[in-house]
């Protein structure tokens, strides 16, 4: 499974297995008193499995071993975080020395339980100043008060993908820039076919649409998703009823959510050639920094660009920003060689010609502020596109919490029954979803 596809359900689904680590647990205790320049062999686990990441990991390897030719690497990929969770809680020899994660939130989970070992103090005495090497929403989502118990592996940032000809045929000059101006666009780009379909959605807002997780387009307003004790406020937060107010008003501009909803299921499989940018059903998309070169392998017939997404009409100073996400990378804390492990989790993330490399093999947005600026860098003005949502200093993480992403989960459920109209009451539904949300990270703590 590419690892844009990881699913976001996941953490709901090891919640239900019994798998989610929890702020009691005891794991094996490690050591951080090996000599890393001892021969040692370290066990690395990854998700990647597509054979040209996989192939991306293991050059990745191959730099680190010949730097440091006394510690030699064991990669296993294609390893959920479930199967990492189990091994960590079972320690021993064959858990894994160095670990990482797609699901960045789950990083409250790894840091507030002790499974990941704290990386203050290997950067402290290796003199790494993370404030000056990562953009601080990467720091943000790869720490849990305070602890930063993983670094940023590369990232993902969210923009929009936008029909050119589309745009001239509609006499559209440029993407919108505000809320409004999607709205507008979207009406005007949308084409009818028959009574109840459609040849063309202008921006189809419906949550179920591959990478439309609601959580992605509410980064736009910037919300606060928990205050200074944990507890949930989304009821409280102004920004949420913008929100679904917005997408309820994109939807009703192209025919409303249930029309909208039955042309969706005729869409193809995301990542195929049936894509609906890809077959020219949908004339914007919001999507990640891999789809242009996705569209450039399938040939695109049709001229396409990138932009930032709309911001609301009274943040307009905001364009710019966006949703961003990526992968994680930390030491077991069970591991035995973390000194060792150290040095490949500082290569990997720190390192900026690995950095370039990893993500210019990858298609994945640099996680450095070097990194972006090397002129090494795969230089195609879409993908570049991306490096400049994640400087935006507005854009947004999900922030982390004991609970992982079942919060996620939960809003996502929500937010299918709202578009749908099937919550009566906002205020009232937004209470009961903060109650759910405070009680399964409750419960994630016992």
């Amino acid at each position: 499974m590419p690892r844009w596809r990881m699913p976001t359900c996941a953490s709901a689904a090891l919640a239900a297995a019994g798998l989610l680590l929890s702020g009691c647990a005891n794991p094996s205790v490690g050591s951080a008193n090996d000599d890393p320049t001892k021969p040692v062999t370290l066990k690395f686990w990854h998700g990647w499995s597509n054979p040209g990441e996989v192939k991306a990991v293991d050059d990745s390897i191959a730099r680190f071993e010949k730097l440091h030719p006394n510690i030699k690497v064991e990669a296993t990929g294609n390893v959920t975080d479930a199967t990492v969770n189990q091994a960590l809680r079972a320690g021993g020899d064959k858990a894994p020395d160095v670990v990482s994660s797609f699901t960045t939130n789950n990083v409250g989970q790894y840091c507030e339980s002790g499974m990941w070992a704290d990386l203050d103090p290997f950067m402290k005495k290796t003199g790494v100043e993370k404030e000056k090497i990562f953009p601080k929403t990467l720091l943000d989502y790869t720490s849990y008060r305070g602890n930063q118990c993983a670094l940023p592996l590369l990232a993902d940032a969210y923009g929009m993908y936008y029909n050119k000809d589309a745009f001239k045929e509609a006499g559209i000059a440029r993407p919108p820039r505000t809320m409004s101006e999607l709205e507008r666009d979207a009406k005007k780009l949308t084409v009818r076919s028959g009574k109840d379909s459609y040849k063309r959605v202008g921006f189809m807002p419906n949550f179920r649409l591959y990478q439309n997780s609601p959580d992605r387009l509410f980064a736009q307003w910037g919300p606060t998703y928990f205050d200074a004790q944990g507890n949930s406020r989304l009821a409280e937060e102004p920004a949420t009823y913008k929100f679904f107010k917005q997408a309820g008003e994109l939807a009703d501009a192209q025919g409303g959510f249930d029309d909208l909803e039955k042309f969706r299921l005729t869409f193809g499989d995301e990542m195929s050639n049936q894509n609906a940018f890809l077959t020219g059903k949908l004339a914007m998309h919001l999507d990640g920094e891999w789809r242009g070169l996705m569209l450039d392998e399938a040939k695109a017939d049709f001229d396409w660009g990138v932009a930032p997404l709309p911001v609301p009409d009274d943040q307009k100073d905001t364009y710019g920003r966006g949703f961003i996400t990526g992968t994680v990378a930390g030491i077991a804390h069970s591991s035995k060689h973390q000194n060792a492990a150290w040095e490949l989790v500082k290569f990997l993330t720190t390192n900026t010609d690995q950095v370039v490399d990893f993500a210019n093999d990858i298609h994945n947005v640099p996680s450095t502020f070097a990194a972006l600026k090397s002129p090494r860098l795969d230089a195609d003005p879409t993908f570049r596109s991306f490096f400049r949502v994640l400087e935006n200093k507005h854009s947004k993480a999900l922030p982390p919490s004991t609970n992982g992403g079942a919060y996620v989960v939960s809003l996502q459920d929500f937010s299918y029954s709202v578009e749908a109209g099937r919550v009566g009451d906002l205020r009232k539904g937004l209470q009961k979803l903060d109650q759910q949300i405070d009680a399964d990270t409750l419960q994630s703590k016992s």
